[in-house]
């Protein structure tokens, strides 16, 4: 975007970016959304796929032919030899996991975007690409489980055990109850729930003795399911228990004690050499500073564990830089607007922290002065300033320098009540 046009349109932003943050405020998204609409999402496409599967079964289980009128809600058969069995077994599964989305459960948010793009493939194979309303809103929930999946980063050994169990009974269901209705098409046929108990362990375990082998179509399309599922399940599950207990184990070998959140620090906001010589020099004065940089910088010029990755006009960034317990907030990035955000968010914080916005524009330089930052440093802008006094043969007066360089809250609105008078 031209820096004409960007600077043109600083007036909508901030105005646009105020209403959306009073908007999210006062309907307490961060409180539900996405994750709440998400797995409600889940939960409805696993439980119409479970109904349309069990209505599609009663070829196999003559008991439940009764409901066949009233849950006809799609005829799309993933496998047709299987009579709704995949699709009742993955929508028992969404179903599942839609409780851990609503917790923002990453286990949860994996298994249940496997499962869906699995049966999604599949339908749209067995569909010859032709789309429905169940296919639809299949997609739909993947687009979403996809774009928000930041928002599902929550783990705990309690929650990773009780979805690693329940994914792992539900998938050994689902290769027994498979292996015995398509027990004719192995070789030798599968004639007892023990003997595809004993196949889904085998198969499902990769040890793969061979004394039992799919000879149909349908078997060995049930197979692979069974193995592509299997590997999933099994890989997540491992990772879901395993993981959090060597990674804390991990962190309190290297890392000791969880650090306290800083008190009566000054956070310095940008990647520019502004922010470079503010944070030497306050580290230079044993002050305690955090930075807030939008990536990590190539070559660091801080410490590691002064170091905060992310966007400073989000305000759970702010407040995981101890923003309302700051002394300070300093807006030091190269972009005006990109302050002025900053400065927004920071005022929402309860504390009682003073907030200083740089400028590099003296065209931005009222704009900046609305959002209310308590000071205004433009060192570019004095700059010019002195180049011109210089040449000029004014006066270097230090007075005039810092004048200049620093513009105070008080000196702001008195330069606009003047203004307004004239």
């Amino acid at each position: 975007m031209p820096r004409e046009y960007r600077i043109l349109q600083f007036p909508l932003r901030l105005r646009l970016g105020r209403f959306m943050q009073q908007t999210r405020r006062r309907l307490r998204l961060d409180h539900w959304f996405p994750h709440l609409p998400v797995a409600a999402g889940a939960a409805i496409l696993g439980l119409l796929n479970l109904l349309d599967g069990i209505s599609r079964f009663h070829r196999a289980l003559p008991f439940i032919k009764q409901l066949k009128p009233v849950l006809h809600i799609g005829q799309i058969a993933v496998m047709p030899g299987l009579g709704g069995l995949p699709e009742a077994a993955a929508g028992a599964v969404l179903l599942a996991m839609s409780f851990g989305l609503a917790f923002r459960s990453r286990l949860a948010w994996v298994i249940a975007l496997l499962i869906s793009a699995v049966a999604l493939a599949l339908v749209l194979h067995q569909a010859n690409l032709q789309w429905g309303a169940l296919t639809l809103l299949n997609g739909a929930v993947l687009v979403a489980l996809i774009v928000f999946y930041r928002h599902f980063s929550k783990s705990s050994l309690a929650a990773g055990t009780m979805f690693s169990l329940m994914s792992v009974i539900l998938l050994l269901g689902y290769s027994v109850c498979g292996s015995f209705v398509l027990g004719q098409g192995f070789t030798p046929p599968i004639t007892s729930l023990i003997m595809a108990l004993y196949f889904s362990v085998v198969t499902l375990s990769t040890v793969g003795y061979g004394d039992i082998v799919p000879k149909s179509n349908d078997a060995r399309l049930f197979v692979i399911s069974m193995i592509i599922l299997g590997i999933t399940v099994f890989a997540t599950s491992i990772s879901a228990v395993i993981v959090p207990l060597v990674n804390g184990r991990m962190q309190r070998l290297l890392a000791g004690e969880k650090k306290r959140m800083k008190q009566d620090h000054y956070i310095v906001i940008g990647d520019n050499p502004l922010a470079h010589n503010t944070y030497r020099e306050l580290k230079s004065r044993q002050l305690p500073v955090v930075v807030v940089v939008p990536k990590e910088p190539e070559n660091s010029w801080m410490d590691a564990a002064d170091m905060i990755i992310g966007d400073a006009s989000d305000i759970e960034v702010l407040r995981k830089a101890g923003g309302e317990k700051a002394v300070a907030i300093l807006a030091l990035r190269a972009d005006d607007s990109e302050n002025a955000f900053i400065v927004m968010a920071a005022k929402e914080l309860a504390g009682n922290a003073r907030t200083v916005a740089a400028v590099k524009n003296s065209k931005n330089l009222q704009r900046i002065q609305r959002v209310g930052p308590d000071l205004i440093i433009a060192p570019d802008i004095l700059g010019g300033e002195l180049l011109a006094m210089a040449i000029s043969g004014e006066e270097l007066s230090g007075d005039n320098i810092l004048k200049n360089l620093f513009i105070s809250k008080s000196e702001a609105s008195t330069n606009r009540k003047e203004k307004s008078k004239a």
